[in-house]
């Protein structure tokens, strides 16, 4: 009889989440999704067998619904994380304290296996309180956790994604639009392929305890994005690089905005490339090819064309 493996995933019902969860289910696991909100996560059942995939109450935050969902475990994946938000509380929280919580009370009960996802250009000498923040958490865990893999990916892209989805959705409803940070280059990675090295991770003892930092095959400034986009939905936009001392103020009226749709922190981040160095690419460590840009993200921006990417299809009748 096969030895029931456990998977627990924090933040298991978000964007990067959903991914894992099914990689997970694929290779054999029950996957507990650790969240906030089971009611909302509970639609990923139908990517496991019946009862394979469970959604579970579980904060970062707590200490007592944490031990629960890990007791038991073969793998503890931890994908909770905020982006910021303006005095720096939730960062810390979550980020930092919440990170070391999963990894602690993991270690306690004896899981074997620990993932923790960080960010690309996580540093203690990061511009961003979000980079300083993931840096942080990286040693919060590796403080209970020694033999746990970290994984650091640059912007992450996919069909429900924010970043391609959100510059589309401004192309479609701006005359003009506003380039941040437009020299800074980034290397997006799809998450697909992030979700394939979370799992392999999981599953291979002998790839604990080391760094991963993963960014696809295509390395482009912020301006190019743009304009790639603007190409890929076939819309002709004007665009406007904006001046950092006018981003800054902008900036500080966005964040108080509801939403968040930049801070001053994001600016920062926007302030130093988001690529991996040269030879330190985890996929070439372990045998992958990253999807690229063209082969994933047309097909689902095709909606933001004029006519929903309809326009000049003819019915046959």
């Amino acid at each position: 009889m096969n030895e029931l493996k456990i998977a627990t995933v924090f933040g298991g019902g978000g964007f990067v989440g959903r991914y894992v969860v099914q990689r997970l289910a694929e290779a054999g696991y029950t996957v507990r999704i650790a969240c906030r909100r089971p009611d909302k996560a509970a639609s990923l059942r139908v990517l496991g067998k019946l009862g394979q995939i469970a959604p579970f109450y579980a904060s970062v935050l707590d200490d007592a619904s944490v031990a629960c969902v890990v007791e038991g475990a073969s793998v503890v994946i931890n994908l909770a994380a905020v982006l910021g938000d303006a005095s720096g509380q939730r960062l810390e929280a979550v980020n930092v304290q919440g990170a070391g919580r999963v990894a602690r009370l993991s270690a306690q009960v004896g899981v074997p296996a620990f993932v923790h996802m960080s960010a690309l250009g996580a540093s203690h000498s990061a511009p961003s309180a979000y980079g300083r923040s993931r840096a942080a958490g990286e040693d919060a865990v590796r403080a209970a956790m020694p033999q746990a893999s970290i994984v650091r990916p640059s912007v992450i892209f996919g069909p429900e994604d924010h970043f391609f989805n959100m510059f589309a959705t401004l192309a479609r409803y701006l005359p003009v639009l506003p380039v941040y940070g437009a020299k800074v280059r980034l290397q997006p990675v799809y998450v697909g392929d992030v979700a394939q090295v979370v799992a392999r991770l999981a599953e291979d003892p002998s790839l604990a305890g080391q760094v991963w930092e993963l960014g696809g095959p295509d390395v482009l400034t912020m301006k190019q994005i743009y304009q790639w986009v603007l190409r890929t939905t076939q819309r002709s936009r004007m665009l406007y690089e904006v001046p950092r001392a006018l981003a800054r103020i902008q900036a500080g009226i966005f964040e108080r905005l509801p939403g968040h749709i930049l801070t001053r922190d994001q600016l920062l981040m926007l302030s130093q490339d988001n690529v991996v160095p040269p030879g330190q690419s985890g996929f070439e460590k372990l045998g992958l090819t990253p999807q690229s840009i063209e082969a994933i993200v047309p097909f689902y921006l095709t909606r933001y064309r004029a006519g929903g990417g309809r326009s000049g299809v003819r019915l046959v009748e």
